[in-house]
């Protein structure tokens, strides 16, 4: 790196460090003492701190009893018209995503605050009897450990799997006798190691707002609060980023700001109007022809390039403008687009362009495309901390970078003098801690002489009076003369943490904790190397205070604070004398605690420095890079060190997924081009209040959205790659002018389904709600519990199907139904909510509707980008499950698909349509008792020969006869002269009377006497394993359990009589659509 470019990257981190220290020391108490009217009023948005005040959190307003949603003022987000300037658009979205990030806690505390007594609940989670009982002193500063109690969640904790208390969650504590009557402390989780967790009582290490908030009273109870939505970390660094912004140079204002519809070139592009694409040509022989191409052209001359039409469109765009957006419909192929784009990029890039910076809302999506990257261009970086790749990706993390390259310090580095003082700073607070830390009685007199709390007479009292209580012979005491002049009103402290007996009850695991681990993962991986351990690191110093003075009744204040006026302590009287070593203990501990704040504040530089120090040193590792990926809240975290390598182009995948305020960060000062990728009409960014979501707020609304909707130009991918045509139809209502690939047609159609490769199985079953008052559909639960049992009996592969729900409480009753069946226990379903299957794809997908009620109301089912989802997964087989008439009364969107599906082959009705493999016949089904009665066939019976000669007594089933065993009668005559009296299918024969074997009478080879339960198993999981290949060996299984009584039913020739059958008709009744709206 030259000097040149190195200083000014130097200057990027210092700048973003000054920034940074001035965030973190602004309080609110700060306003408060400048007087006059400043002091009531809210503070700058830019000067607001990090992490939220007390004020924010637990205060209270002056219209109101209670922090509550209205309680707060925040502004709208323009997302029709231009905004009037730079920092209106920035502060807006400030506010606005602050909100969200601090509401839920606020309002938890506020419910706290009304009833104290209060256990958890869907909002909140409560610990109490919550104890100080440590410090680490971290590379992230000083750490709080905490013990508590879980008695408030009246169950047990999969901590592996739960989202409580994350690192990087918001907490809120309180004194436990004012429970945020009077006071409120805002802290970070700093790390929570599984082992702090699981043992008795759980702990965790926390930070505090501020040096200024930190406390340190080992003996006082504490009650600490967490809202269960919302994830502050996933916010932090986006509201510094936005705060950054408003001091820097703001690229692409025109269209972010000023909506202009007109894009213009990039920069890159008027210093060189031309550009190398032999990279992307598909033909190598004329790829030299494309070493040249002028893209300022209105009709450039584009290499041949395996992109359709809209595709080739989308690419020129992204070439040739500096603000890029690109729409993907499902299945269009826009990471393809992406990938051939990021090639011709790469080709052009040169040296002093800085990296290309690739971002994602997800941790999936970025390692894909990612590994599409590492094809052709290996020199690529992944920052941050979770990859699931154990790869090419893996390989290219900056913590794998780190171990495989060391290179010395750059020139003027500021790490090693930062560690130093760091280390200073830690001795320092050490020193504080040592009274509380090796404490094992009172407080020393000299201690409290040194303090200013005890006066040299005092002091000396206490000496004189001890030293004449020992020569009397009485007992020395648990240390000191201070214990001695307490005589038994010296009691012992116990924290109290009252035992958990849930007995086998536990938390329902948390559906959003793999998502919220990705972000916990980025926040270790800011400051640790180490990504597999949960431990903070540094120094710990347990602290504690074992003793207290007895505190009688009736004594005040006022008498306390006589009684220490007095030289001669021993002239107190012994029933005060409790009650003032409890005032010399505060006193003391206040003092305590005023020092390690100071000292904290020092320790809080150093420990910046150190970060950006860090950061340098990774500047310099990074400098020869050419691509770097990571997620959009990565980018937020590491923003300064992606800041100091200059980047001109960022890429954005998924980019209408995600919240605006996330890609206004990405902004930074040398942004030339930034290039949008995704789709609207697909699922929007997540807010955690809903009330922010939708207008007048918009939050929800991305900038994705916001720029297509204002009409600024864009491309669309218009031919689609995964859907067959009938299912494709389905999506009209949302996009009109949408093709199908050539691919997708005469694909292999569903066995058993008769060539209905889709349909809409409606009903009228009323819906529940599980604990968590999240909706759910038992019945419509087993019916599609046995339709994935019988596609599965039909050779189906369980990998190739997808259960998709938009109910959390659906997806656990799907999958306990798929768990617990016979044929489908022990083998991996996927089973997931809409949510987390944007980007995925299935060859058969079954979507559980769930909402059925009398009031026809069907909750956020209706919310079209979600609709758009799942009507978009399926390749061949896409199969509906719900109250159709429900569902059109309370969606247009609905209705219109149910109307494409009656007008296309009658795909809609109460009865689901089957067609028998082997004898061609139709079976509806109607109820979910039915499927018992067909077996992956029909309701006809078998009929087929064995190989023994009886008549195959089951029903129609797919598997082969070689693989079934016979249990009629043998009647074989033995040597004995009697009849076998044994199952057909039981080797050697055997006679009852005679108790004895006879070999060699069947012309069959001899099979084991029973099979065993285990082997059973093992064919249930070949299959599941294996599909089609192995579906004969699960068949059989899965049919032994229902020979038996088959053969109760047949056994005597017979009708079946005891057995309910499905109904067996040629034309089902038919939805009426119109009926429906």
């Amino acid at each position: 790196m030259s000097s040149v470019i190195y200083k000014q990257a130097h200057k990027i981190l210092l700048n973003s460090s000054q920034d940074m220290d001035r965030d973190t020391n602004y309080t609110s108490d700060s306003l408060k003492e400048e007087g006059g009217e400043q002091a009531t009023e809210p503070a700058s948005w830019l000067h607001k701190r990090e992490i939220p005040t007390a004020t924010e959190i637990g205060g209270l307003s002056d219209n109101t009893t209670e922090i509550g949603f209205d309680a707060v003022e925040i502004p709208v987000n323009i997302i029709d018209a231009p905004w009037n300037s730079k920092e209106e658009y920035l502060e807006s979205h400030y506010e606005l995503t602050r909100e969200d990030a601090i509401s839920p806690l606020r309002d938890a505390v506020a419910e706290v605050r009304a009833n104290p007594q209060m256990g958890d609940s869907t909002d909140l989670c409560i610990y109490d009897q919550v104890h100080i009982i440590g410090f680490t002193l971290s590379p992230q500063g000083p750490a709080a450990r905490v013990a508590f109690s879980m008695t408030r969640a009246g169950k047990k904790v999969h901590w592996e799997q739960s989202k409580r208390l994350l690192t990087g969650s918001m907490v809120a504590l309180s004194p436990a006798k004012d429970a945020f009557e009077s006071k409120c402390v805002v802290a970070i989780v700093a790390a929570r190691p599984l082992a702090g967790l699981t043992q008795s009582p759980p702990e965790v290490d926390l930070f505090f707002g501020g040096p200024e908030e930190i406390e340190l009273d080992p003996q006082e109870e504490w009650i600490m609060v967490e809202a269960r939505t919302g994830y502050f970390e996933a916010y932090r660094h986006t509201l510094l980023a936005l705060q950054k912004l408003m001091s820097e140079k703001f690229p692409l204002t025109k269209y972010l700001v000023e909506v202009q519809k007109e894009v213009g070139p990039p920069e890159r592009l008027l210093r060189n109007g031309s550009v190398n694409l032999s990279s992307v040509c598909s033909s190598p022989k004329d790829s030299s022809s494309y070493a040249n191409v002028d893209l300022t052209s209105k009709s450039p001359r584009l290499p041949p390039m395996d992109l359709d039409k809209s595709q080739i469109s989308a690419m020129h765009r992204i070439l040739s403008k500096e603000l890029a957006i690109v729409q993907g419909p499902p299945g269009t192929g826009k990471t393809h687009v992406s990938v051939m784009a990021l090639r011709a990029l790469i080709a052009n890039q040169r040296i002093e362009d800085g990296p290309i910076i690739i971002t994602a809302q997800t941790n999936h999506a970025l390692d894909q495309l990612l590994r599409h990257v590492a094809a052709f261009e290996p020199n690529f970086v992944r920052l941050g901390g979770r990859t699931a790749d154990q790869g090419v990706v893996k390989d290219r993390t900056l913590y794998q970078l780190r171990k495989s390259f060391s290179l010395p310090p750059p020139p003027g580095c500021m790490r090693a003098k930062a560690m130093q003082k760091m280390r200073s700073h830690a001795d320092s607070l050490s020193d504080v801690l040592s009274p509380l830390h090796e404490n094992s009685g009172t407080f020393d007199p000299g201690f409290l002489l040194k303090l200013g709390i005890l006066t040299q007479g005092q002091v000396e009292s206490l000496a004189q009076g001890a030293s004449d209580w020992v020569q009397l012979g009485q007992d020395d005491g648990p240390g000191g003369s201070l214990s001695r002049w307490l005589g038994e009103d010296l009691l012992p402290f116990k924290h109290v943490h009252t035992a958990q007996t849930y007995g086998i009850d536990y938390e329902e695991v948390d559906l959003e904790f793999e998502q919220l681990k990705e972000m916990e993962a980025e926040t270790k991986a800011m400051f640790s190397d180490d990504l597999e351990t949960d431990i903070l690191k540094g120094g710990y110093f347990s602290i504690s205070e074992p003793f207290t003075g007895r505190q009688t009744a009736g004594i005040t204040q006022n008498k306390v604070s006589q009684a220490l006026k007095k030289q001669n302590l021993w002239e107190v009287p012994q029933r005060v004398r409790g009650l003032v070593y409890c005032e010399l203990q505060r006193r003391a501990k206040q003092a305590l605690r005023a020092s390690f704040r100071e000292a904290a504040k020092d320790y809080a530089e150093a420990v910046q420095q150190v970060k950006i120090g860090k950061w340098e040193m990774d500047a310099n590792l990074l400098k020869r890079v050419r691509v770097i990926g990571l997620t959009t809240t990565g980018f937020s975290k590491y923003r300064a060190l992606v800041a100091s390598l200059q980047p001109k182009i960022v890429v954005i995948e998924e980019a209408a997924e995600t919240l605006e305020a996330p890609v206004i960060a990405t902004c930074v000062e040398s942004l030339e081009q930034l290039i949008l990728v995704g789709d609207h009409k697909q699922l929007r960014g997540h807010c955690s209040v809903q009330e922010l979501e939708e207008h007048p707020y918009n939050l929800g609304v991305s900038m994705f959205e916001r720029l297509v909707n204002n009409r600024i130009e864009f491309s669309m991918l218009r031919c689609q790659r995964r859907m067959i045509p009938e299912i494709r139809k389905l999506l009209m209502p949302i996009y009109e002018n949408l093709n199908d690939h050539p691919s997708v047609r005469g694909r292999i159609p569903v066995p058993g389904m008769g060539g209905v490769n889709s349909y809409f199985f409606t009903h009228e079953w009323p819906e529940g709600s599980d604990n968590n008052m999240s909706k759910c559909n038992q019945k419509e639960a087993d019916m599609i519990v046995g339709f994935f049992d019988y596609l599965v009996l039909n050779g189906v592969s369980v990998n190739d199907i997808t259960v998709l729900t938009f109910y959390n409480g659906q997806r656990k009753l799907i999958l306990k139904g798929l768990k617990s069946h016979p044929t489908l226990c022990g083998t991996y379903v996927k089973v997931v909510t809409v949510d987390s299957y944007q980007g995925e794809e299935n060859e058969i997908v079954l979507l559980s509707l769930v909402r059925s009620n009398a009031g026809q109301s069907i909750g956020f089912v209706g919310v079209e980008n979600r609709i758009c989802v799942a009507l978009s997964r399926a390749r061949r087989g896409f199969y509906m499950f719900g109250n159709a008439k429900a569902l059109c009364h309370g969606s247009g969107l609905w209705w219109s698909v149910a109307n494409i599906l009656r007008t296309n082959g009658r795909r809609i009705g109460f009865n689901l349509p089957m067609q028998c493999e082997i004898h061609g016949a139709k079976t509806y089904i109607q109820d979910p008792i039915e499927w018992s009665q067909v077996n992956g066939g029909c309701g006809q019976i078998c009929g087929g020969s064995l190989a023994c000669g009886h008549i195959c007594p089951l029903k129609c089933h797919p598997f082969s006869h070689s693989r079934s065993n016979c249990v009629q009668p043998c009647k074989e005559i033995l040597s004995c002269g009697h009849q076998c009296g044994e199952p057909c299918y039981i080797r050697p024969c055997r006679c009852r009377k005679c108790s004895r074997e006879s070999q060699g009478l069947k012309s069959r080879s001899a099979t084991p006497s029973r099979q065993s339960k285990s082997s059973v198993s093992d064919a249930y999981r070949k299959f599941a394993n294996g599909g089609v290949v192995q579906s004969d060996l699960v068949l059989e299984a899965a049919a032994q359990k229902a020979q038996l009584a088959i053969i109760y039913a047949y056994g005597d020739g017979a009708k079946l009589t005891r057995l309910r059958l499905p109904t067996v008709i040629n034309d089902p009744w038919e939805i009426s659509v119109a009926t429906m709206r």
